[in-house]
């Protein structure tokens, strides 16, 4: 789908922002059954399957060089290994908001790896449609803050800022094996499961070497949990990373990592309509500076030109 050369920019964006902005609450029913690490594992390896199955059926190649695999499972061990790791973790100690506020730093953090990595260009309206960005999306969930400010800075939300802060970092870093596999010219769907396979692979052995359980709930006892199994494998890993990857091929990592700005905007109604969650005034000032932040960054090069184009 992603590759398809009609689908604009903008759409890529689309999917990817609605279906993240619903897979933070889905983790939740993950977490209420089963280790982050097993979660994880499950998460992955499904989706990592799927992607080979569709890449086959589209007669793409998938043996590779041990060079080759070794540049697919760098990027598979930080983007849906360690990264989710880090999120999974970071959910059990602080409420999802707050991670979505730290992936909020993505765009920067990328921009700035690739700069380090290939001194690609960072624009001062990159810099500025950023901070605004991750002004907004502070704004959105300052009352969140205040409350832990007021409890006081307990171990939980110690542990949870420092899983935040370790998903993004190892988040970007597969971000940027991504790109750089991507002008290895490493094909996009055998790519995208493989990684996803070795990613999955990684957190067994971790399961594996923490002694955790490997049992699951069963579908009649927990639906719920199956569900967003099958939605966060299917929807959330294969057709979003899809429509990721896909859209920073084109851009660049730095405006692709917005997505990871928009998806705390709709991630609000999320919580809204099944958290209970009240907006105030504040929450739609943040979340019209972080829209004003993301046309900021994405306006100048958002519209795909015939070379890119002809690239997928």
């Amino acid at each position: 789908m992603p590759q398809h050369k009609g689908l604009p920019n903008w759409q890529l964006f689309a999917i990817a922002v609605v279906i993240w902005s619903t897979t933070w609450h889905a983790i939740l029913y993950q977490l209420a059954h089963t280790t982050p690490e097993l979660g994880v594992t499950l998460r992955f390896g499904l989706a990592g399957m799927l992607g080979l199955a569709i890449a086959a059926w589209r007669g793409d190649r998938l043996r590779f060089s041990a060079r080759g695999h070794a540049l697919l499972a760098l990027q598979g061990v930080f983007m849906y290994s360690l990264a989710y790791l880090a999120v999974y973790h970071a959910e059990v100690h602080v409420p999802s908001g707050l991670v979505a506020v730290g992936y909020s730093a993505s765009p920067l953090v990328n921009g700035i790896g690739a700069w380090l990595l290939w001194r690609t260009t960072i624009s001062a309206r990159f810099l500025a449609g950023g901070a605004l960005c991750l002004v907004g999306v502070t704004l959105i969930f300052w009352p969140e803050f205040a409350r832990i400010g007021a409890a006081g800075a307990s171990d939980a939300t110690l542990l949870g800022a420092g899983f935040t802060v370790a998903a993004v970092l190892l988040s970007s870093v597969g971000n940027l094996a991504a790109t750089r596999n991507a002008s290895h010219r490493l094909p996009f769907w055998p790519a995208l499961g493989w990684g996803m396979v070795y990613g999955a692979a990684l957190s067994f052995v971790v399961v594996l070497a923490l002694g955790q359980p490997l049992g699951v709930p069963g579908p009649s006892a927990e639906p719920a949990w199956w569900t967003s199994l099958a939605y966060l494998s299917i929807a959330g890993s294969v057709i979003a990373f899809a429509c990721f990857l896909a859209l920073q091929q084109r851009v660049g990592p730095g405006p692709a990592s917005t997505i990871g700005v928009m998806t705390p905007v709709l991630a609000l109604v999320v919580s809204a309509l099944f958290e209970g969650f009240q907006p105030v005034l504040l929450t739609w000032l943040g979340a019209l500076l972080a829209v004003a932040g993301n046309v900021l960054i994405l306006k100048p090069r958002f519209r795909p030109s015939a070379a890119s184009a002809a690239a997928q």
